[in-house]
């Protein structure tokens, strides 16, 4: 079997030779410079020495801000900068480490300040497909990777949240749904019309979203939220997927996503992910609980790669068992940090590779 075929065969429940083997997330930037201090060669060497699977390939096509604001540094604090991204956040963050950022100031706060974004989300710019899209799309329909559109940071969660702020939006949800609904109303818009095209022009196997809708104590939002400000839009996007043979319809998510797996099931998503073990996610009793319709992936515990060998094996053999149980396919739950030795993390991929069953 192909890549490709792998894993959507996993995704349906099919029969396939073996697991496939593939990673979503890499080390940190401290990671790296910890590695390389202790042996690896490469900056690719983490990723290019294992001989993982062929995975995704995305189309090139700006699904996101468009344009988005130039970056800009806006204080310089000594060992901290305060500055402005692509998406017209301003953070603060420290020089030379690769840490989460101190979110400071969105673009949207109101009706007013939301009319002034919407336009950078235009499915009519023309810099949205890339000059050579014919090309490209020609290439995609004999790629061995899963082809897949969608965007980091945006979902129908995930864009208000990037725009608002997470704490800003759900209280727009309560004081203000016309607004939230506007806003979604504007994305789904806009992924549709895009991906009309694109299903039209090339082969495309899945529809990505990037939410981050939970913490460790569960779900952000109610599912009454959910119902009402996600699950018309994502019926939207993935009726039109089915249409045009898409397979696979992830969702992104850290934290404890449990109790959103069912209302994304629902929705005509099938494979949620990353399913954090330090969050509390129990992929084996939603493997029960759901066994027709639903693929996790993720799930491997990466504090696992900061203990020892006997923690290492420990943790592939709990994976073992539940990829045993069928539509599941394993690898870290999230970029691995800093405290993970590069000859422990040698090891663990190594002793997953052979989980799996992938020969060289």
């Amino acid at each position: 079997m192909t890549s490709r075929e792998r894993i959507i065969a996993c995704v349906e429940g099919k029969k396939t030779d073996r697991l496939p083997f593939i990673i979503h997330w890499g080390p940190w930037g401290d990671t790296l410079a910890r590695w390389k201090e202790e042996g690896m060669e490469n900056d690719g060497d983490w990723h290019a020495l294992f001989g993982f699977d062929p995975y995704h390939v995305g189309t090139g096509v700006n699904f996101g801000i468009c344009p988005g604001f130039k970056h800009e540094v806006l204080a310089d604090e000594g060992e901290k900068i305060v500055y402005r991204d692509e998406h017209g956040v301003i953070k603060r963050d420290r020089k030379g480490f690769t840490t989460m950022p101190q979110f400071l100031e969105y673009p949207v706060h109101d009706r007013k300040s939301w009319e002034e974004h919407k336009w950078r989300f235009d499915p009519d710019t023309p810099e949205r497909f890339p000059d050579d899209w014919e090309q490209r799309a020609k290439q995609l329909k004999d790629s061995e990777c899963v082809v897949s559109v969608g965007t980091y940071p945006y979902g129908f969660y995930g864009g208000v949240r990037t725009m608002m702020g997470a704490e800003e939006s759900l209280i727009a949800c309560a004081m203000d749904p016309e607004l939230i609904d506007d806003i979604n109303t504007h994305l789904c818009n806009l992924w549709y019309k895009l991906w009309d095209r694109i299903f039209q022009e090339t082969r495309v196997d899945e529809l990505h979203m990037w939410e981050d809708m939970a913490g460790k104590q569960g779900s952000l939002i109610s599912p009454k939220m959910f119902r009402r400000f996600l699950t018309p839009y994502y019926k939207k996007l993935t009726d039109l997927g089915k249409k045009h043979g898409v397979k696979i319809f992830s969702v992104d998510s850290d934290g404890l996503i449990d109790e959103l797996t069912g209302l994304f099931l629902e929705a005509g998503i099938n494979t949620p992910l990353p399913y954090e073990v330090q969050a509390g996610n129990d992929i084996a009793s939603l493997l029960k609980k759901y066994p027709n319709n639903f693929c996790a992936m993720g799930g491997m515990d990466k504090r696992a790669m900061a203990q020892d060998r006997e923690a290492i094996d420990k943790e592939i053999k709990r994976v073992k068992e539940i990829a045993d149980m069928g539509r599941y396919i394993p690898y870290p739950d999230h970029l691995i940090p800093a405290d993970v030795s590069w000859e422990n993390y040698q090891y663990f991929v190594w002793r997953w590779k052979e989980m799996v069953g992938k020969k060289d």
